[in-house]
């Protein structure tokens, strides 16, 4: 008889479940040890959220606006628009439940864009090594997926379902699921739906070739308790549903890996009168659709773009609850499966905002015009992440400053395979070292430091194409970080410390120059030796550097 055991991780808009099956179990004292051939590896359940940055998601994090608004309030900096700190973030049940039963990590980044992040989570590599800077790009095939190991070394299953959107745009030149490493995709190739409720449904399966898909129309999906739908968070959702039950019913004993990617918080590319959705009203729970009842007025409608008069604030906070309650559904069904289960939630970029109409962040920062989503300032890169499962203790929280980079070896360690030190770049033609520290130390033995605080460094770089291709550039260390625009002088920089000034209000003063790092004379106590050392990461490091002869 097989015991199935599952871990759960956790992290801003992505989530990972990883069923054990037989003696198979990660502890502390068992980091590292391989898996044998008789032990059965872990199935893995990956969610993704899209859009949907800390600030959307604060509940999950208890204490968190509290201590921000001391910090900036009148007994701090005493900062003149503190009170804008505490706003309203999403309802968010599911995930506040899993954060409380695992670990909470307070300083997850991940790349400004969809695309970047979601290449960086794949590969194990910066954004400068696989070439994705914004949305539009695409991943190379010659690039090292983690899920082909999974599906090669490992002997999963693996299937994703919703946005990939990896590949590029127009005709997909970049990597597709099959090519990654996946045996079924069905989804959107592409960045965002044309609608919720109308839009091509993308299907690779044991009938296409890697590098081909087949395109049909939006299916109808419903689940217990709501109604049969097009609606994509349902379909996407009964779909993952569907898979994992036939998995465990026709092969018990085979572990499996699901990707699976959400379009909410999302704008839409066609959906008129507005691109974003009042959701389904039986996807929602009471208070966030009594928010909707409130703002919609005569002309709004459930299950629409006909949002009336609410705000796009509000319409964000019913999206993010209707992913939720989505969520919610994955993890019951899991649940009575095997509640032996590790879940990851992670976002793939902060919330959208750049001033315009479409501005929807009014919860944790200040200042709000032209930062967020497509920026590589906090409010566009830090996203909520959590891991819950065997081993891991319930509602503790890490300060450790992580990249989404990092899920790469974490995923592959707790499938007892080997993580790579270099993999091929992107031209194929050489190798890179992996940018990626695996998690399993802080999960298990709530351990900190992965990084050098100092010499150690995480960075999120983009090419904004909204912005006229503005390139932007932010690296950090333990407690310093520095943001460059369009190039890596001095003067197009800027500086913060993060643990003084967690939300980016007080910029600190530059050094005119970087002489006394270069000679030595200053030394990691002094801020301008953070500031030097991070320039020069980005200088040296970032899709920034001058190309290496």
């Amino acid at each position: 008889m097989s015991i199935r055991a599952v871990k759960t991780f956790l992290c801003g808009s992505v989530l990972f479940v990883f069923f054990l099956t037989g003696a198979f179990a990660l502890t502390a004292s068992g980091l590292g040890k391989r898996v044998d051939e008789k032990t059965k590896r872990p199935n893995i359940l990956l969610i993704i959220g899209d859009d949907i940055g800390i600030d959307a998601t604060t509940n999950m994090y208890p204490g968190l606006i509290d201590s921000l608004t001391k910090q900036y309030g009148p007994s701090g900096h005493n900062h003149p628009d503190y009170k804008m700190i505490n706003g309203r973030p999403a309802s968010t049940p599911s995930l506040d439940s899993l954060a409380k039963g695992g670990i909470r990590f307070t300083h997850a980044w991940t790349q400004p864009f969809c695309s970047p992040t979601r290449t960086s989570l794949l590969t194990g590599l910066f954004s400068a090594k696989t070439g994705v800077l914004d949305y539009t790009n695409w991943l190379s095939q010659n690039h090292h997926s983690f899920v082909k190991d999974l599906k090669e070394k490992g002997g999963y299953s693996t299937a994703i379902f919703g946005k990939w959107h990896i590949a590029g745009l127009g005709q997909y030149p970049g990597m597709k699921p099959k090519e990654a490493g996946f045996d079924l995709f069905r989804g959107n190739l592409h960045g965002g739906l044309a609608t919720y409720f109308e839009y091509d449904y993308q299907i690779q399966d044991d009938t296409t070739p890697p590098d081909q898909w087949r395109t049909e129309k939006a299916p109808v999906r419903s689940l217990p308790g709501i109604a049969p739908t097009t609606y994509a968070a349902v379909v996407k959702t009964a779909d993952t549903i569907n898979w994992i039950t036939e998995q465990e019913k026709n092969n018990p004993d085979k572990p499996w890996f699901v990707w699976f990617a959400f379009n909410l918080s999302h704008i839409t590319g066609n959906q008129m009168p507005n691109p974003m959705v009042i959701p389904n009203a039986d996807t929602m729970d009471e208070p966030s659709r009594k928010e909707m009842e409130a703002c919609m007025g005569p002309d709004g409608q459930f299950g629409s773009a006909n949002v009336g008069s609410c705000s796009s604030e509000a319409l964000m906070r019913a999206m993010t609850n209707s992913m939720d309650t989505m969520i919610g559904r994955v993890i019951e069904t899991v649940e009575k499966l095997d509640p032996n289960t590790y879940i990851i939630y992670l976002g793939d970029n902060g919330t959208w905002m750049f001033g315009e109409k479409r501005e929807f962040i009014d919860n944790l920062y200040i200042t709000r015009k032209e930062r967020s989503k497509g920026t590589t300032y906090e409010s566009g890169v830090r996203v909520s992440m959590a891991i819950k499962g065997p081993g891991i203790k319930a509602n503790k929280q890490s300060d450790e400053w992580i990249h989404n980079v990092d899920l790469f070896s974490t995923i592959l360690e707790l499938a007892g395979l080997e993580v790579p030190k270099t993999v091929p770049n992107r031209t194929g033609d050489g190798m890179v070292s992996l940018d990626s520290v695996s998690l399993t130390p802080i999960l298990f033995k709530g351990a900190t430091g992965l990084r050098d605080p100092d010499m150690g460094y995480l960075l999120t770089e983009t090419v904004n194409p909204i912005k006229n291709n503005f390139r932007h550039v932010g690296a950090r260390n333990a407690t310093y970080k520095v943001i460059c625009g369009n190039n890596p002088e001095t003067g197009s920089c800027t500086f913060y410390n993060l643990i003084d000034d967690p939300i980016e209000e007080y910029p600190l003063p530059k050094p005119d120059s970087c002489e006394n790092y270069k000679n030595r004379k200053w030394s990691p106590a002094d801020p301008e030796w953070n500031f030097c050392r991070l320039q020069e990461v980005i200088a040296t490091e970032s899709f920034m550097a001058e190309p290496k002869k």
